[in-house]
């Protein structure tokens, strides 16, 4: 099947960010960087097979776009986890209850799946997650209190949290 796969780049107070999606809703989000080459290039598809089509994902440039101005944004944004494991998209959700302003464990998103062994896997899990931010896996850390990992690195998710405290969140 040959779908059509859409993105969008723009500038935020905190970089440019590039965002891509299918008609069924957002695929992935690359975190803020300095130029729009570079944010285009982690994207990591051939952005001649996509569309860039900024107007349809104009809710979402304007939420992150709020969210990267210091506001609180609950997301309201259509998501496709296409290529996602049912466990994964477990996760994910679970993730997207996590308050704005608030962090929980891997452990807490375990339990909200009914596994509560199962929090290295949940990590593993936060570790493909394709739409940071959107699915705020920046607000998860280990049990003890440390930042735990985060695919856009540690400097990313204290400055993601950064934002959050902040704001008043």
């Amino acid at each position: 099947m040959n779908e059509d796969l859409f993105y969008t780049a723009f500038d935020t107070a905190a970089g440019w960010i590039v965002l891509s999606g299918s008609s069924a809703g957002l695929r992935r989000v690359v975190l803020p960087v300095k130029t729009y080459d570079e944010a285009v290039s982690r994207l990591g598809v051939d952005i001649s097979q996509e569309k860039e089509h900024p107007a349809y994902f104009q809710d979402a440039v304007q939420q992150l776009t709020r969210y990267f101005d210091g506001q609180e944004v609950n997301f309201n944004i259509a998501l496709d986890f296409n290529g996602a494991t049912g466990f994964q998209q477990k996760v994910w959700q679970a993730t997207r209850l996590i308050p704005y302003g608030k962090t929980r464990s891997y452990a807490w998103i375990a339990s909200q799946i009914d596994k509560p062994q199962a929090y290295r896997a949940v990590g593993q899990a936060l570790g493909r997650n394709p739409l940071p931010v959107i699915v705020p896996c920046h607000r998860v850390l280990s049990s003890n209190g440390g930042l735990g990992g985060f695919t856009g690195g540690l400097k990313m998710k204290r400055f993601l949290l950064n934002i959050e405290t902040k704001s008043g969140g």
